[in-house]
């Protein structure tokens, strides 16, 4: 019988050859073979704690049980909706979302992804209001669908489609004034993160989203909140934006939503928004959106969060983590320039893209799974699933200590034995030949602080996302 064909050579071959040398370069050629919890394993046997967690869309990580059992249930079953008859699994998701959810949010519409939430809450904006603007955010991030990616606010992703949907300002995120200035009567909607995830981990200053809610109250504008990441439990309260006290016209839900088992996402809305696709029910539907075994895991989703009380679990587990990090950055000061985020949504940006390659690297060469911001290359997000053992996180904060030490030259060759750890070329770059050049190079930049980690580790950052 002929071996498989590698994993690798498969998405060089079918899927994306770029996708193929990034995965390469960070040393992650094993195809994921099985997960459980918050570990997975590779087609080569090895373990890896994950701390990248599906970008939020698995907040009891790998095959959790009970959401498992019960779409297996509901596969018994219908496992697909005839489309023309009611569905009690998605009817009772849609309730008890609106009995979560803050204020008065309450109509749900069900879809299979956060970026199609957003497409559908941006249609909503226009036709509540008959206006064609958007206000967002620089660095916000709503999928890469065209509607989503039009108000998203990273050229990079933005400009080989370009032209975009017309209408649309950016301003910078947090800014108040800024924001003012932009809203107009031609504004359908604001669209903002309270957290910006993929932006950087940036939360919302205080009273920024209060003041965005006043300002489209004026403007007679929508609020719509982008919680598909922070939303659900994942920054220590339920939803993010209820840290502020905000209730949007409109939030959109997805990621953790189907409880790292089936995709699903939606938005909800207040009564007099909602009201605008009621009339004509067909103007915006989805085959696959609802369908019974996402909402089952919806279901299952939403009553696990809630009788463990995972918010505040994730709250309590975040604090510590985030203080851990913040011991780190004065080890470090060289490498690490600053740690924010809420609960389990946490970012670690480094002083310039290289070092935060050469770091998630070696992570992974000790068996942690981390991944850049999509829109900030600078920070390594930390956002592990929400029931993680504190003794896995342990092991994630030695790895980075170990591999922050290696790099910074503070482990002699002795200790940096003892880890069971050693950079293998790929990390160090071509020219590792003479890897204690390459090491020293490393580790000169992170005492000296000068914003150039040297050659070989920023090539091989560069060539990754090149």
């Amino acid at each position: 019988m002929a071996s498989p064909v590698a994993v690798k050579d498969l998405y060089d071959s079918y899927i994306n050859p770029g996708m193929a040398k990034l995965h390469h370069l960070m040393g992650l050629s094993a195809g994921e073979l099985r997960g459980e919890g918050s570990l997975v394993y590779d087609e080569d046997g090895r373990r890896y704690i994950d701390c990248v967690s599906g970008y939020g869309s698995l907040p009891f990580g790998h095959r959790p049980g009970p959401v498992l059992e019960a779409v297996r249930r509901q596969m018994d079953r219908m496992a697909l909706s005839s489309k023309v008859m009611p569905g009690r699994p998605v009817g009772e998701l849609a309730e008890a979302l609106a009995g979560w959810t803050p204020g008065d949010l309450q109509y749900s519409f069900f879809c299979n992804s956060g970026a199609e939430a957003v497409e559908g809450a941006l249609k909503l904006a226009r036709a509540v209001t008959g206006r064609p603007g958007f206000v967002a955010a620089e660095g916000g991030f709503h999928g890469k669908t065209f509607g989503a990616l039009s108000v998203s606010g990273r050229q990079r992703y933005r400009a080989p489609f370009h032209p975009l949907l017309p209408g649309v300002t950016l301003v910078p995120f947090g800014d108040v004034e800024a924001l003012k200035r932009a809203v107009s009567q031609e504004t359908a909607a604001v669209i903002l993160e309270p957290i910006q995830g993929e932006g950087g981990v940036h939360p919302a200053p205080r009273g920024y989203l209060t003041a965005a809610r006043e300002i489209c109250d004026r403007a007679g504008a929508l609020l719509i909140l982008d919680e598909v990441q922070t939303g659900l439990g994942r920054t220590g309260m339920p939803f993010a934006a209820e840290r502020d006290g905000v209730v949007p016209d409109v939030m959109c839900l997805a990621k953790a939503l189907g409880g790292g088992v089936m995709p699903i996402g939606c938005f909800i809305a207040r009564p007099e928004a909602a009201r605008a696709f009621w009339e004509d029910p067909l103007i915006h539907t989805s085959t696959f959106g609802g369908n019974p075994l996402a909402a089952a895991a919806g279901l299952a989703t939403l009553d696990w969060l809630q009788r463990e009380d995972l918010p505040g679990a994730a709250a309590e587990t975040g604090r510590w983590l985030k203080g851990e990090f913040e011991e780190m950055a004065k080890r470090y000061p060289g490498w690490i320039r600053e740690v924010r985020g809420e609960g389990l949504l946490l970012g670690v940006e480094f002083v310039d893209e290289a070092r935060g390659g050469l770091v998630m690297s070696g992570l992974v060469e000790k068996g942690v799974l981390t991944a850049f911001t999509l829109n900030e290359y600078r920070v390594v997000r930390v956002e592990p699933s929400l029931t993680i053992d504190r003794g896995l996180l342990i092991q994630v904060l030695e790895a980075w200590d170990a591999v922050l030490g290696y790099w910074c030259g503070q482990l002699d060759p002795g200790e940096l034995e003892a880890t069971g750890w050693e950079p293998d070329r790929q990390v160090l770059g071509p020219d590792s030949e003479n890897g204690g050049e390459s090491r020293e190079t490393a580790r000169n930049a992170g005492k000296e602080g000068d914003g150039n980690a040297g050659g070989s580790g920023e090539g091989v950052v560069r060539r990754a996302l090149a």
